[in-house]
């Protein structure tokens, strides 16, 4: 009998812990069907783009500027580069880092724990100011 039930407990457990992991794969799927593939990992949101690590932090840079975000704290250094700021009363960490010539990764993270969603339209607001001239 008490076999059986820690044997019960560890099954429960073994599910309880992988019960958050197929809603991530799925997701990822389903975005990288779409223009770029999101990875969404320990609450922050990554994708690559197609552009040079100067245009992405500037590109970074206009959408702060334009969520009206305050206390912006630039990091830049040669290969990688942090943005903290306050967005709508959350904070927001920006990293951008250089991947290759015309490729650079930018992680989102809104707020303590992730926020997907937030993330999500920061991620498009970067990309939108990449597409203008």
């Amino acid at each position: 009998m008490k076999r059986n039930f820690c044997v019960s407990l560890m099954v429960f457990l073994w599910i309880f812990l992988l019960h958050g992991c197929v809603p991530l794969i799925v997701g990822g799927a389903a975005a990288g069907a779409g223009a770029g593939t999101y990875f969404y990992i320990n609450g922050e949101l990554k994708t690559d783009y197609q552009a040079s690590f100067d245009e992405v932090w500037k590109a970074c840079e206009k959408t702060v500027a334009g969520m009206r975000g305050t206390d912006v704290i630039p990091e830049k250094e040669i290969a990688r580069g942090t943005i903290n700021a306050v967005i709508n009363d959350e904070k927001v960490k920006f990293e951008i880092t250089y991947k290759s010539k015309n490729v650079t990764t930018v992680a989102i993270r809104v707020g303590l724990l992730g926020n997907r969603l937030s993330s999500q339209l920061l991620h498009d607001k970067i990309a939108e100011n990449l597409g203008r001239p």
